[in-house]
């Protein structure tokens, strides 16, 4: 762990709460599609060095088809994440090192975490074993709600605690450049950081695998529920601009094909952006190549209006360490699901990716090192949703402000259960509704996240873990 920052907190409690959610309509990654998730809330009490408390807040889907696609069955799958995400509770409450927020998940996650997550699998059969990417979504509720509790506790901003004064620790100590150009000797992470971060940005809107886009696919079985369910509905009521198609991955006519008929509704419709999203189901670059090549002769327009390409490979880079740079050679090409840390990140980049999906829920810690690292070496950045409702909506948003991203923040929360939020809609309604194409978090606090919790009318289930 690094030196040990100027203003060090400790953790003195923590408390867990399981919100269970239920979709409107079904959500498809990959081989597998959900229909209900499980939010995992966490409480955390951080101490000063003069003795001062404070609360910080943390939230995360525990999002089983997408942390761990397996063929092992879905409830053993999502009992382990539950369970390991109470030990992590137990653990985080009796960790006994001070340091600033970065320096806590840090340390953790290079430690702890990993030797807890190999002593959990022990007790599991070798196939059932929880894979390291579920581990960091399990610990990221923890992680977000430290930074947190530092902010309310220093009565500022989370994103202003990552300067020199709060955090006088160099990158380098966290970092290692890949090549010689680069160095992160005497530089900070509020260096990569924007320093003029918007209360609005453009949003991105999904369109999964299994979303009707025309009358034709439609079975009698969607929801009457006010909410819209046709694509052409979307588009007009949230006025969007930038839509994040699903793709099978596996089926080349069936990807070509809902490439050309969203892109004619785009084209109807206006909207200017598409990025395609595999999700980790392609295993040879060529099937990637010849759809782009295909589209660009038969729909340049469509062709032309895809930003970018997501994670069309399998996640696990070092068992599937694939030459990507054909691809990227068309498209900037963004690892998500691959992209667990910085040091995955070098990983790929070496392999040709041009970009990184960063997501809060694989911690904010590493969220904010990966940006770094990256922007460092001329990556470009996203911030990509894991179909965040409630509190978990905000580090998100406030994320891809300030770390600065090709094209403003994916968020899918109001299409696959928009009631879900509906007590925190109320005081931060441009989270939580898209209007014109974008998300407003002009109503946030300047203390913490801003979540303003202590207003938001949400009464909690009994806690799994402390006192509440």
């Amino acid at each position: 762990m690094p030196e040990t920052s100027g203003t060090p907190v400790r953790i003195v409690d923590a408390s867990l709460y399981f919100l269970p959610v239920e979709m409107r309509v079904p959500l498809k990654f990959g081989n597998q599609t959900l229909s209900s998730v499980t939010c995992a809330r966490t409480k955390i009490t951080v101490m000063g060095v003069d003795g001062t408390t404070a609360v910080g807040w943390g939230e995360t889907p525990l999002s089983v088809g997408w942390v761990w696609p397996s063929s092992i069955d879905y409830e053993n799958r999502h009992t382990a994440l539950k369970d390991f995400t109470i030990l992590l509770a137990k653990e985080i409450e009796n960790y006994p090192i001070a340091g600033h927020p970065v320096e806590l998940g840090y340390s953790f996650i290079e430690g702890p975490l990993e030797n807890l997550r190999n002593k959990f699998n022990e007790t599991r059969a070798p196939e059932e074993a929880l894979p390291h990417l579920a581990a960091l979504v399990c610990f990221s509720l923890f992680d977000i709600a430290i930074h947190d509790g530092f902010g309310q506790l220093f009565n500022c901003p989370v994103y202003s605690t990552y300067d020199k004064d709060y955090l006088p620790v160099e990158l380098s100590q966290f970092l290692e450049p890949a090549t010689d150009t680069v160095s992160f000797d005497g530089k900070y992470l509020s260096d990569y950081l924007e320093p003029s971060p918007p209360e609005k940005l453009p949003v991105w809107h999904l369109v999964g695998g299994l979303d009707p886009i025309s009358e034709d696919d439609l079975t009698g079985s969607e929801p009457d529920d006010g909410y819209p369910v046709l694509l052409r509905e979307w588009i007009r009521e949230d006025g969007l601009d930038c839509l994040k198609i699903k793709l099978r991955g596996n089926d080349q006519p069936w990807d070509i094909d809902r490439l050309l008929k969203i892109g004619e509704i785009c084209r109807e419709e206006n909207v200017t952006w598409l990025t395609t999203d595999f999700n980790c189901t392609v295993t040879d670059p060529a099937y990637v190549n010849e759809i782009l090549d295909q589209l660009k002769i038969d729909d340049p327009v469509t062709y032309q209006k895809i930003l970018y390409v997501e994670q069309p490979f399998p996640y696990d880079l070092e068992a599937n360490r694939i030459d990507v740079h054909s691809v990227s050679s068309r498209k900037p090409l963004f690892m998500d699901e691959s992209a667990h840390d910085w040091k995955y990140v070098r990983t790929g980049r070496d392999l040709g990716w041009t970009g990184v999906a960063l997501k809060t829920c694989k911690t904010q810690t590493g969220a904010l090192l990966s940006g770094a690292w990256a922007k460092a070496h001329g990556m470009t950045l996203m911030v990509q949703d894991l179909t965040n409702p409630m509190l978990a909506q905000v580090p998100h948003f406030l994320l891809a402000a300030n770390i600065g991203t090709i094209m403003g923040v994916e968020s899918n929360g109001m299409q696959f259960y928009p009631e879900a939020s509906a007590p925190e809609r109320e005081i931060h309604p441009g989270l939580y509704r898209r209007r014109n194409g974008i998300l407003d978090g002009s109503t946030l606090s300047n203390t913490g996240f801003g979540y303003r919790v202590d207003e938001i009318q949400r009464t909690l289930p009994s806690p799994v873990y402390g006192n509440g």
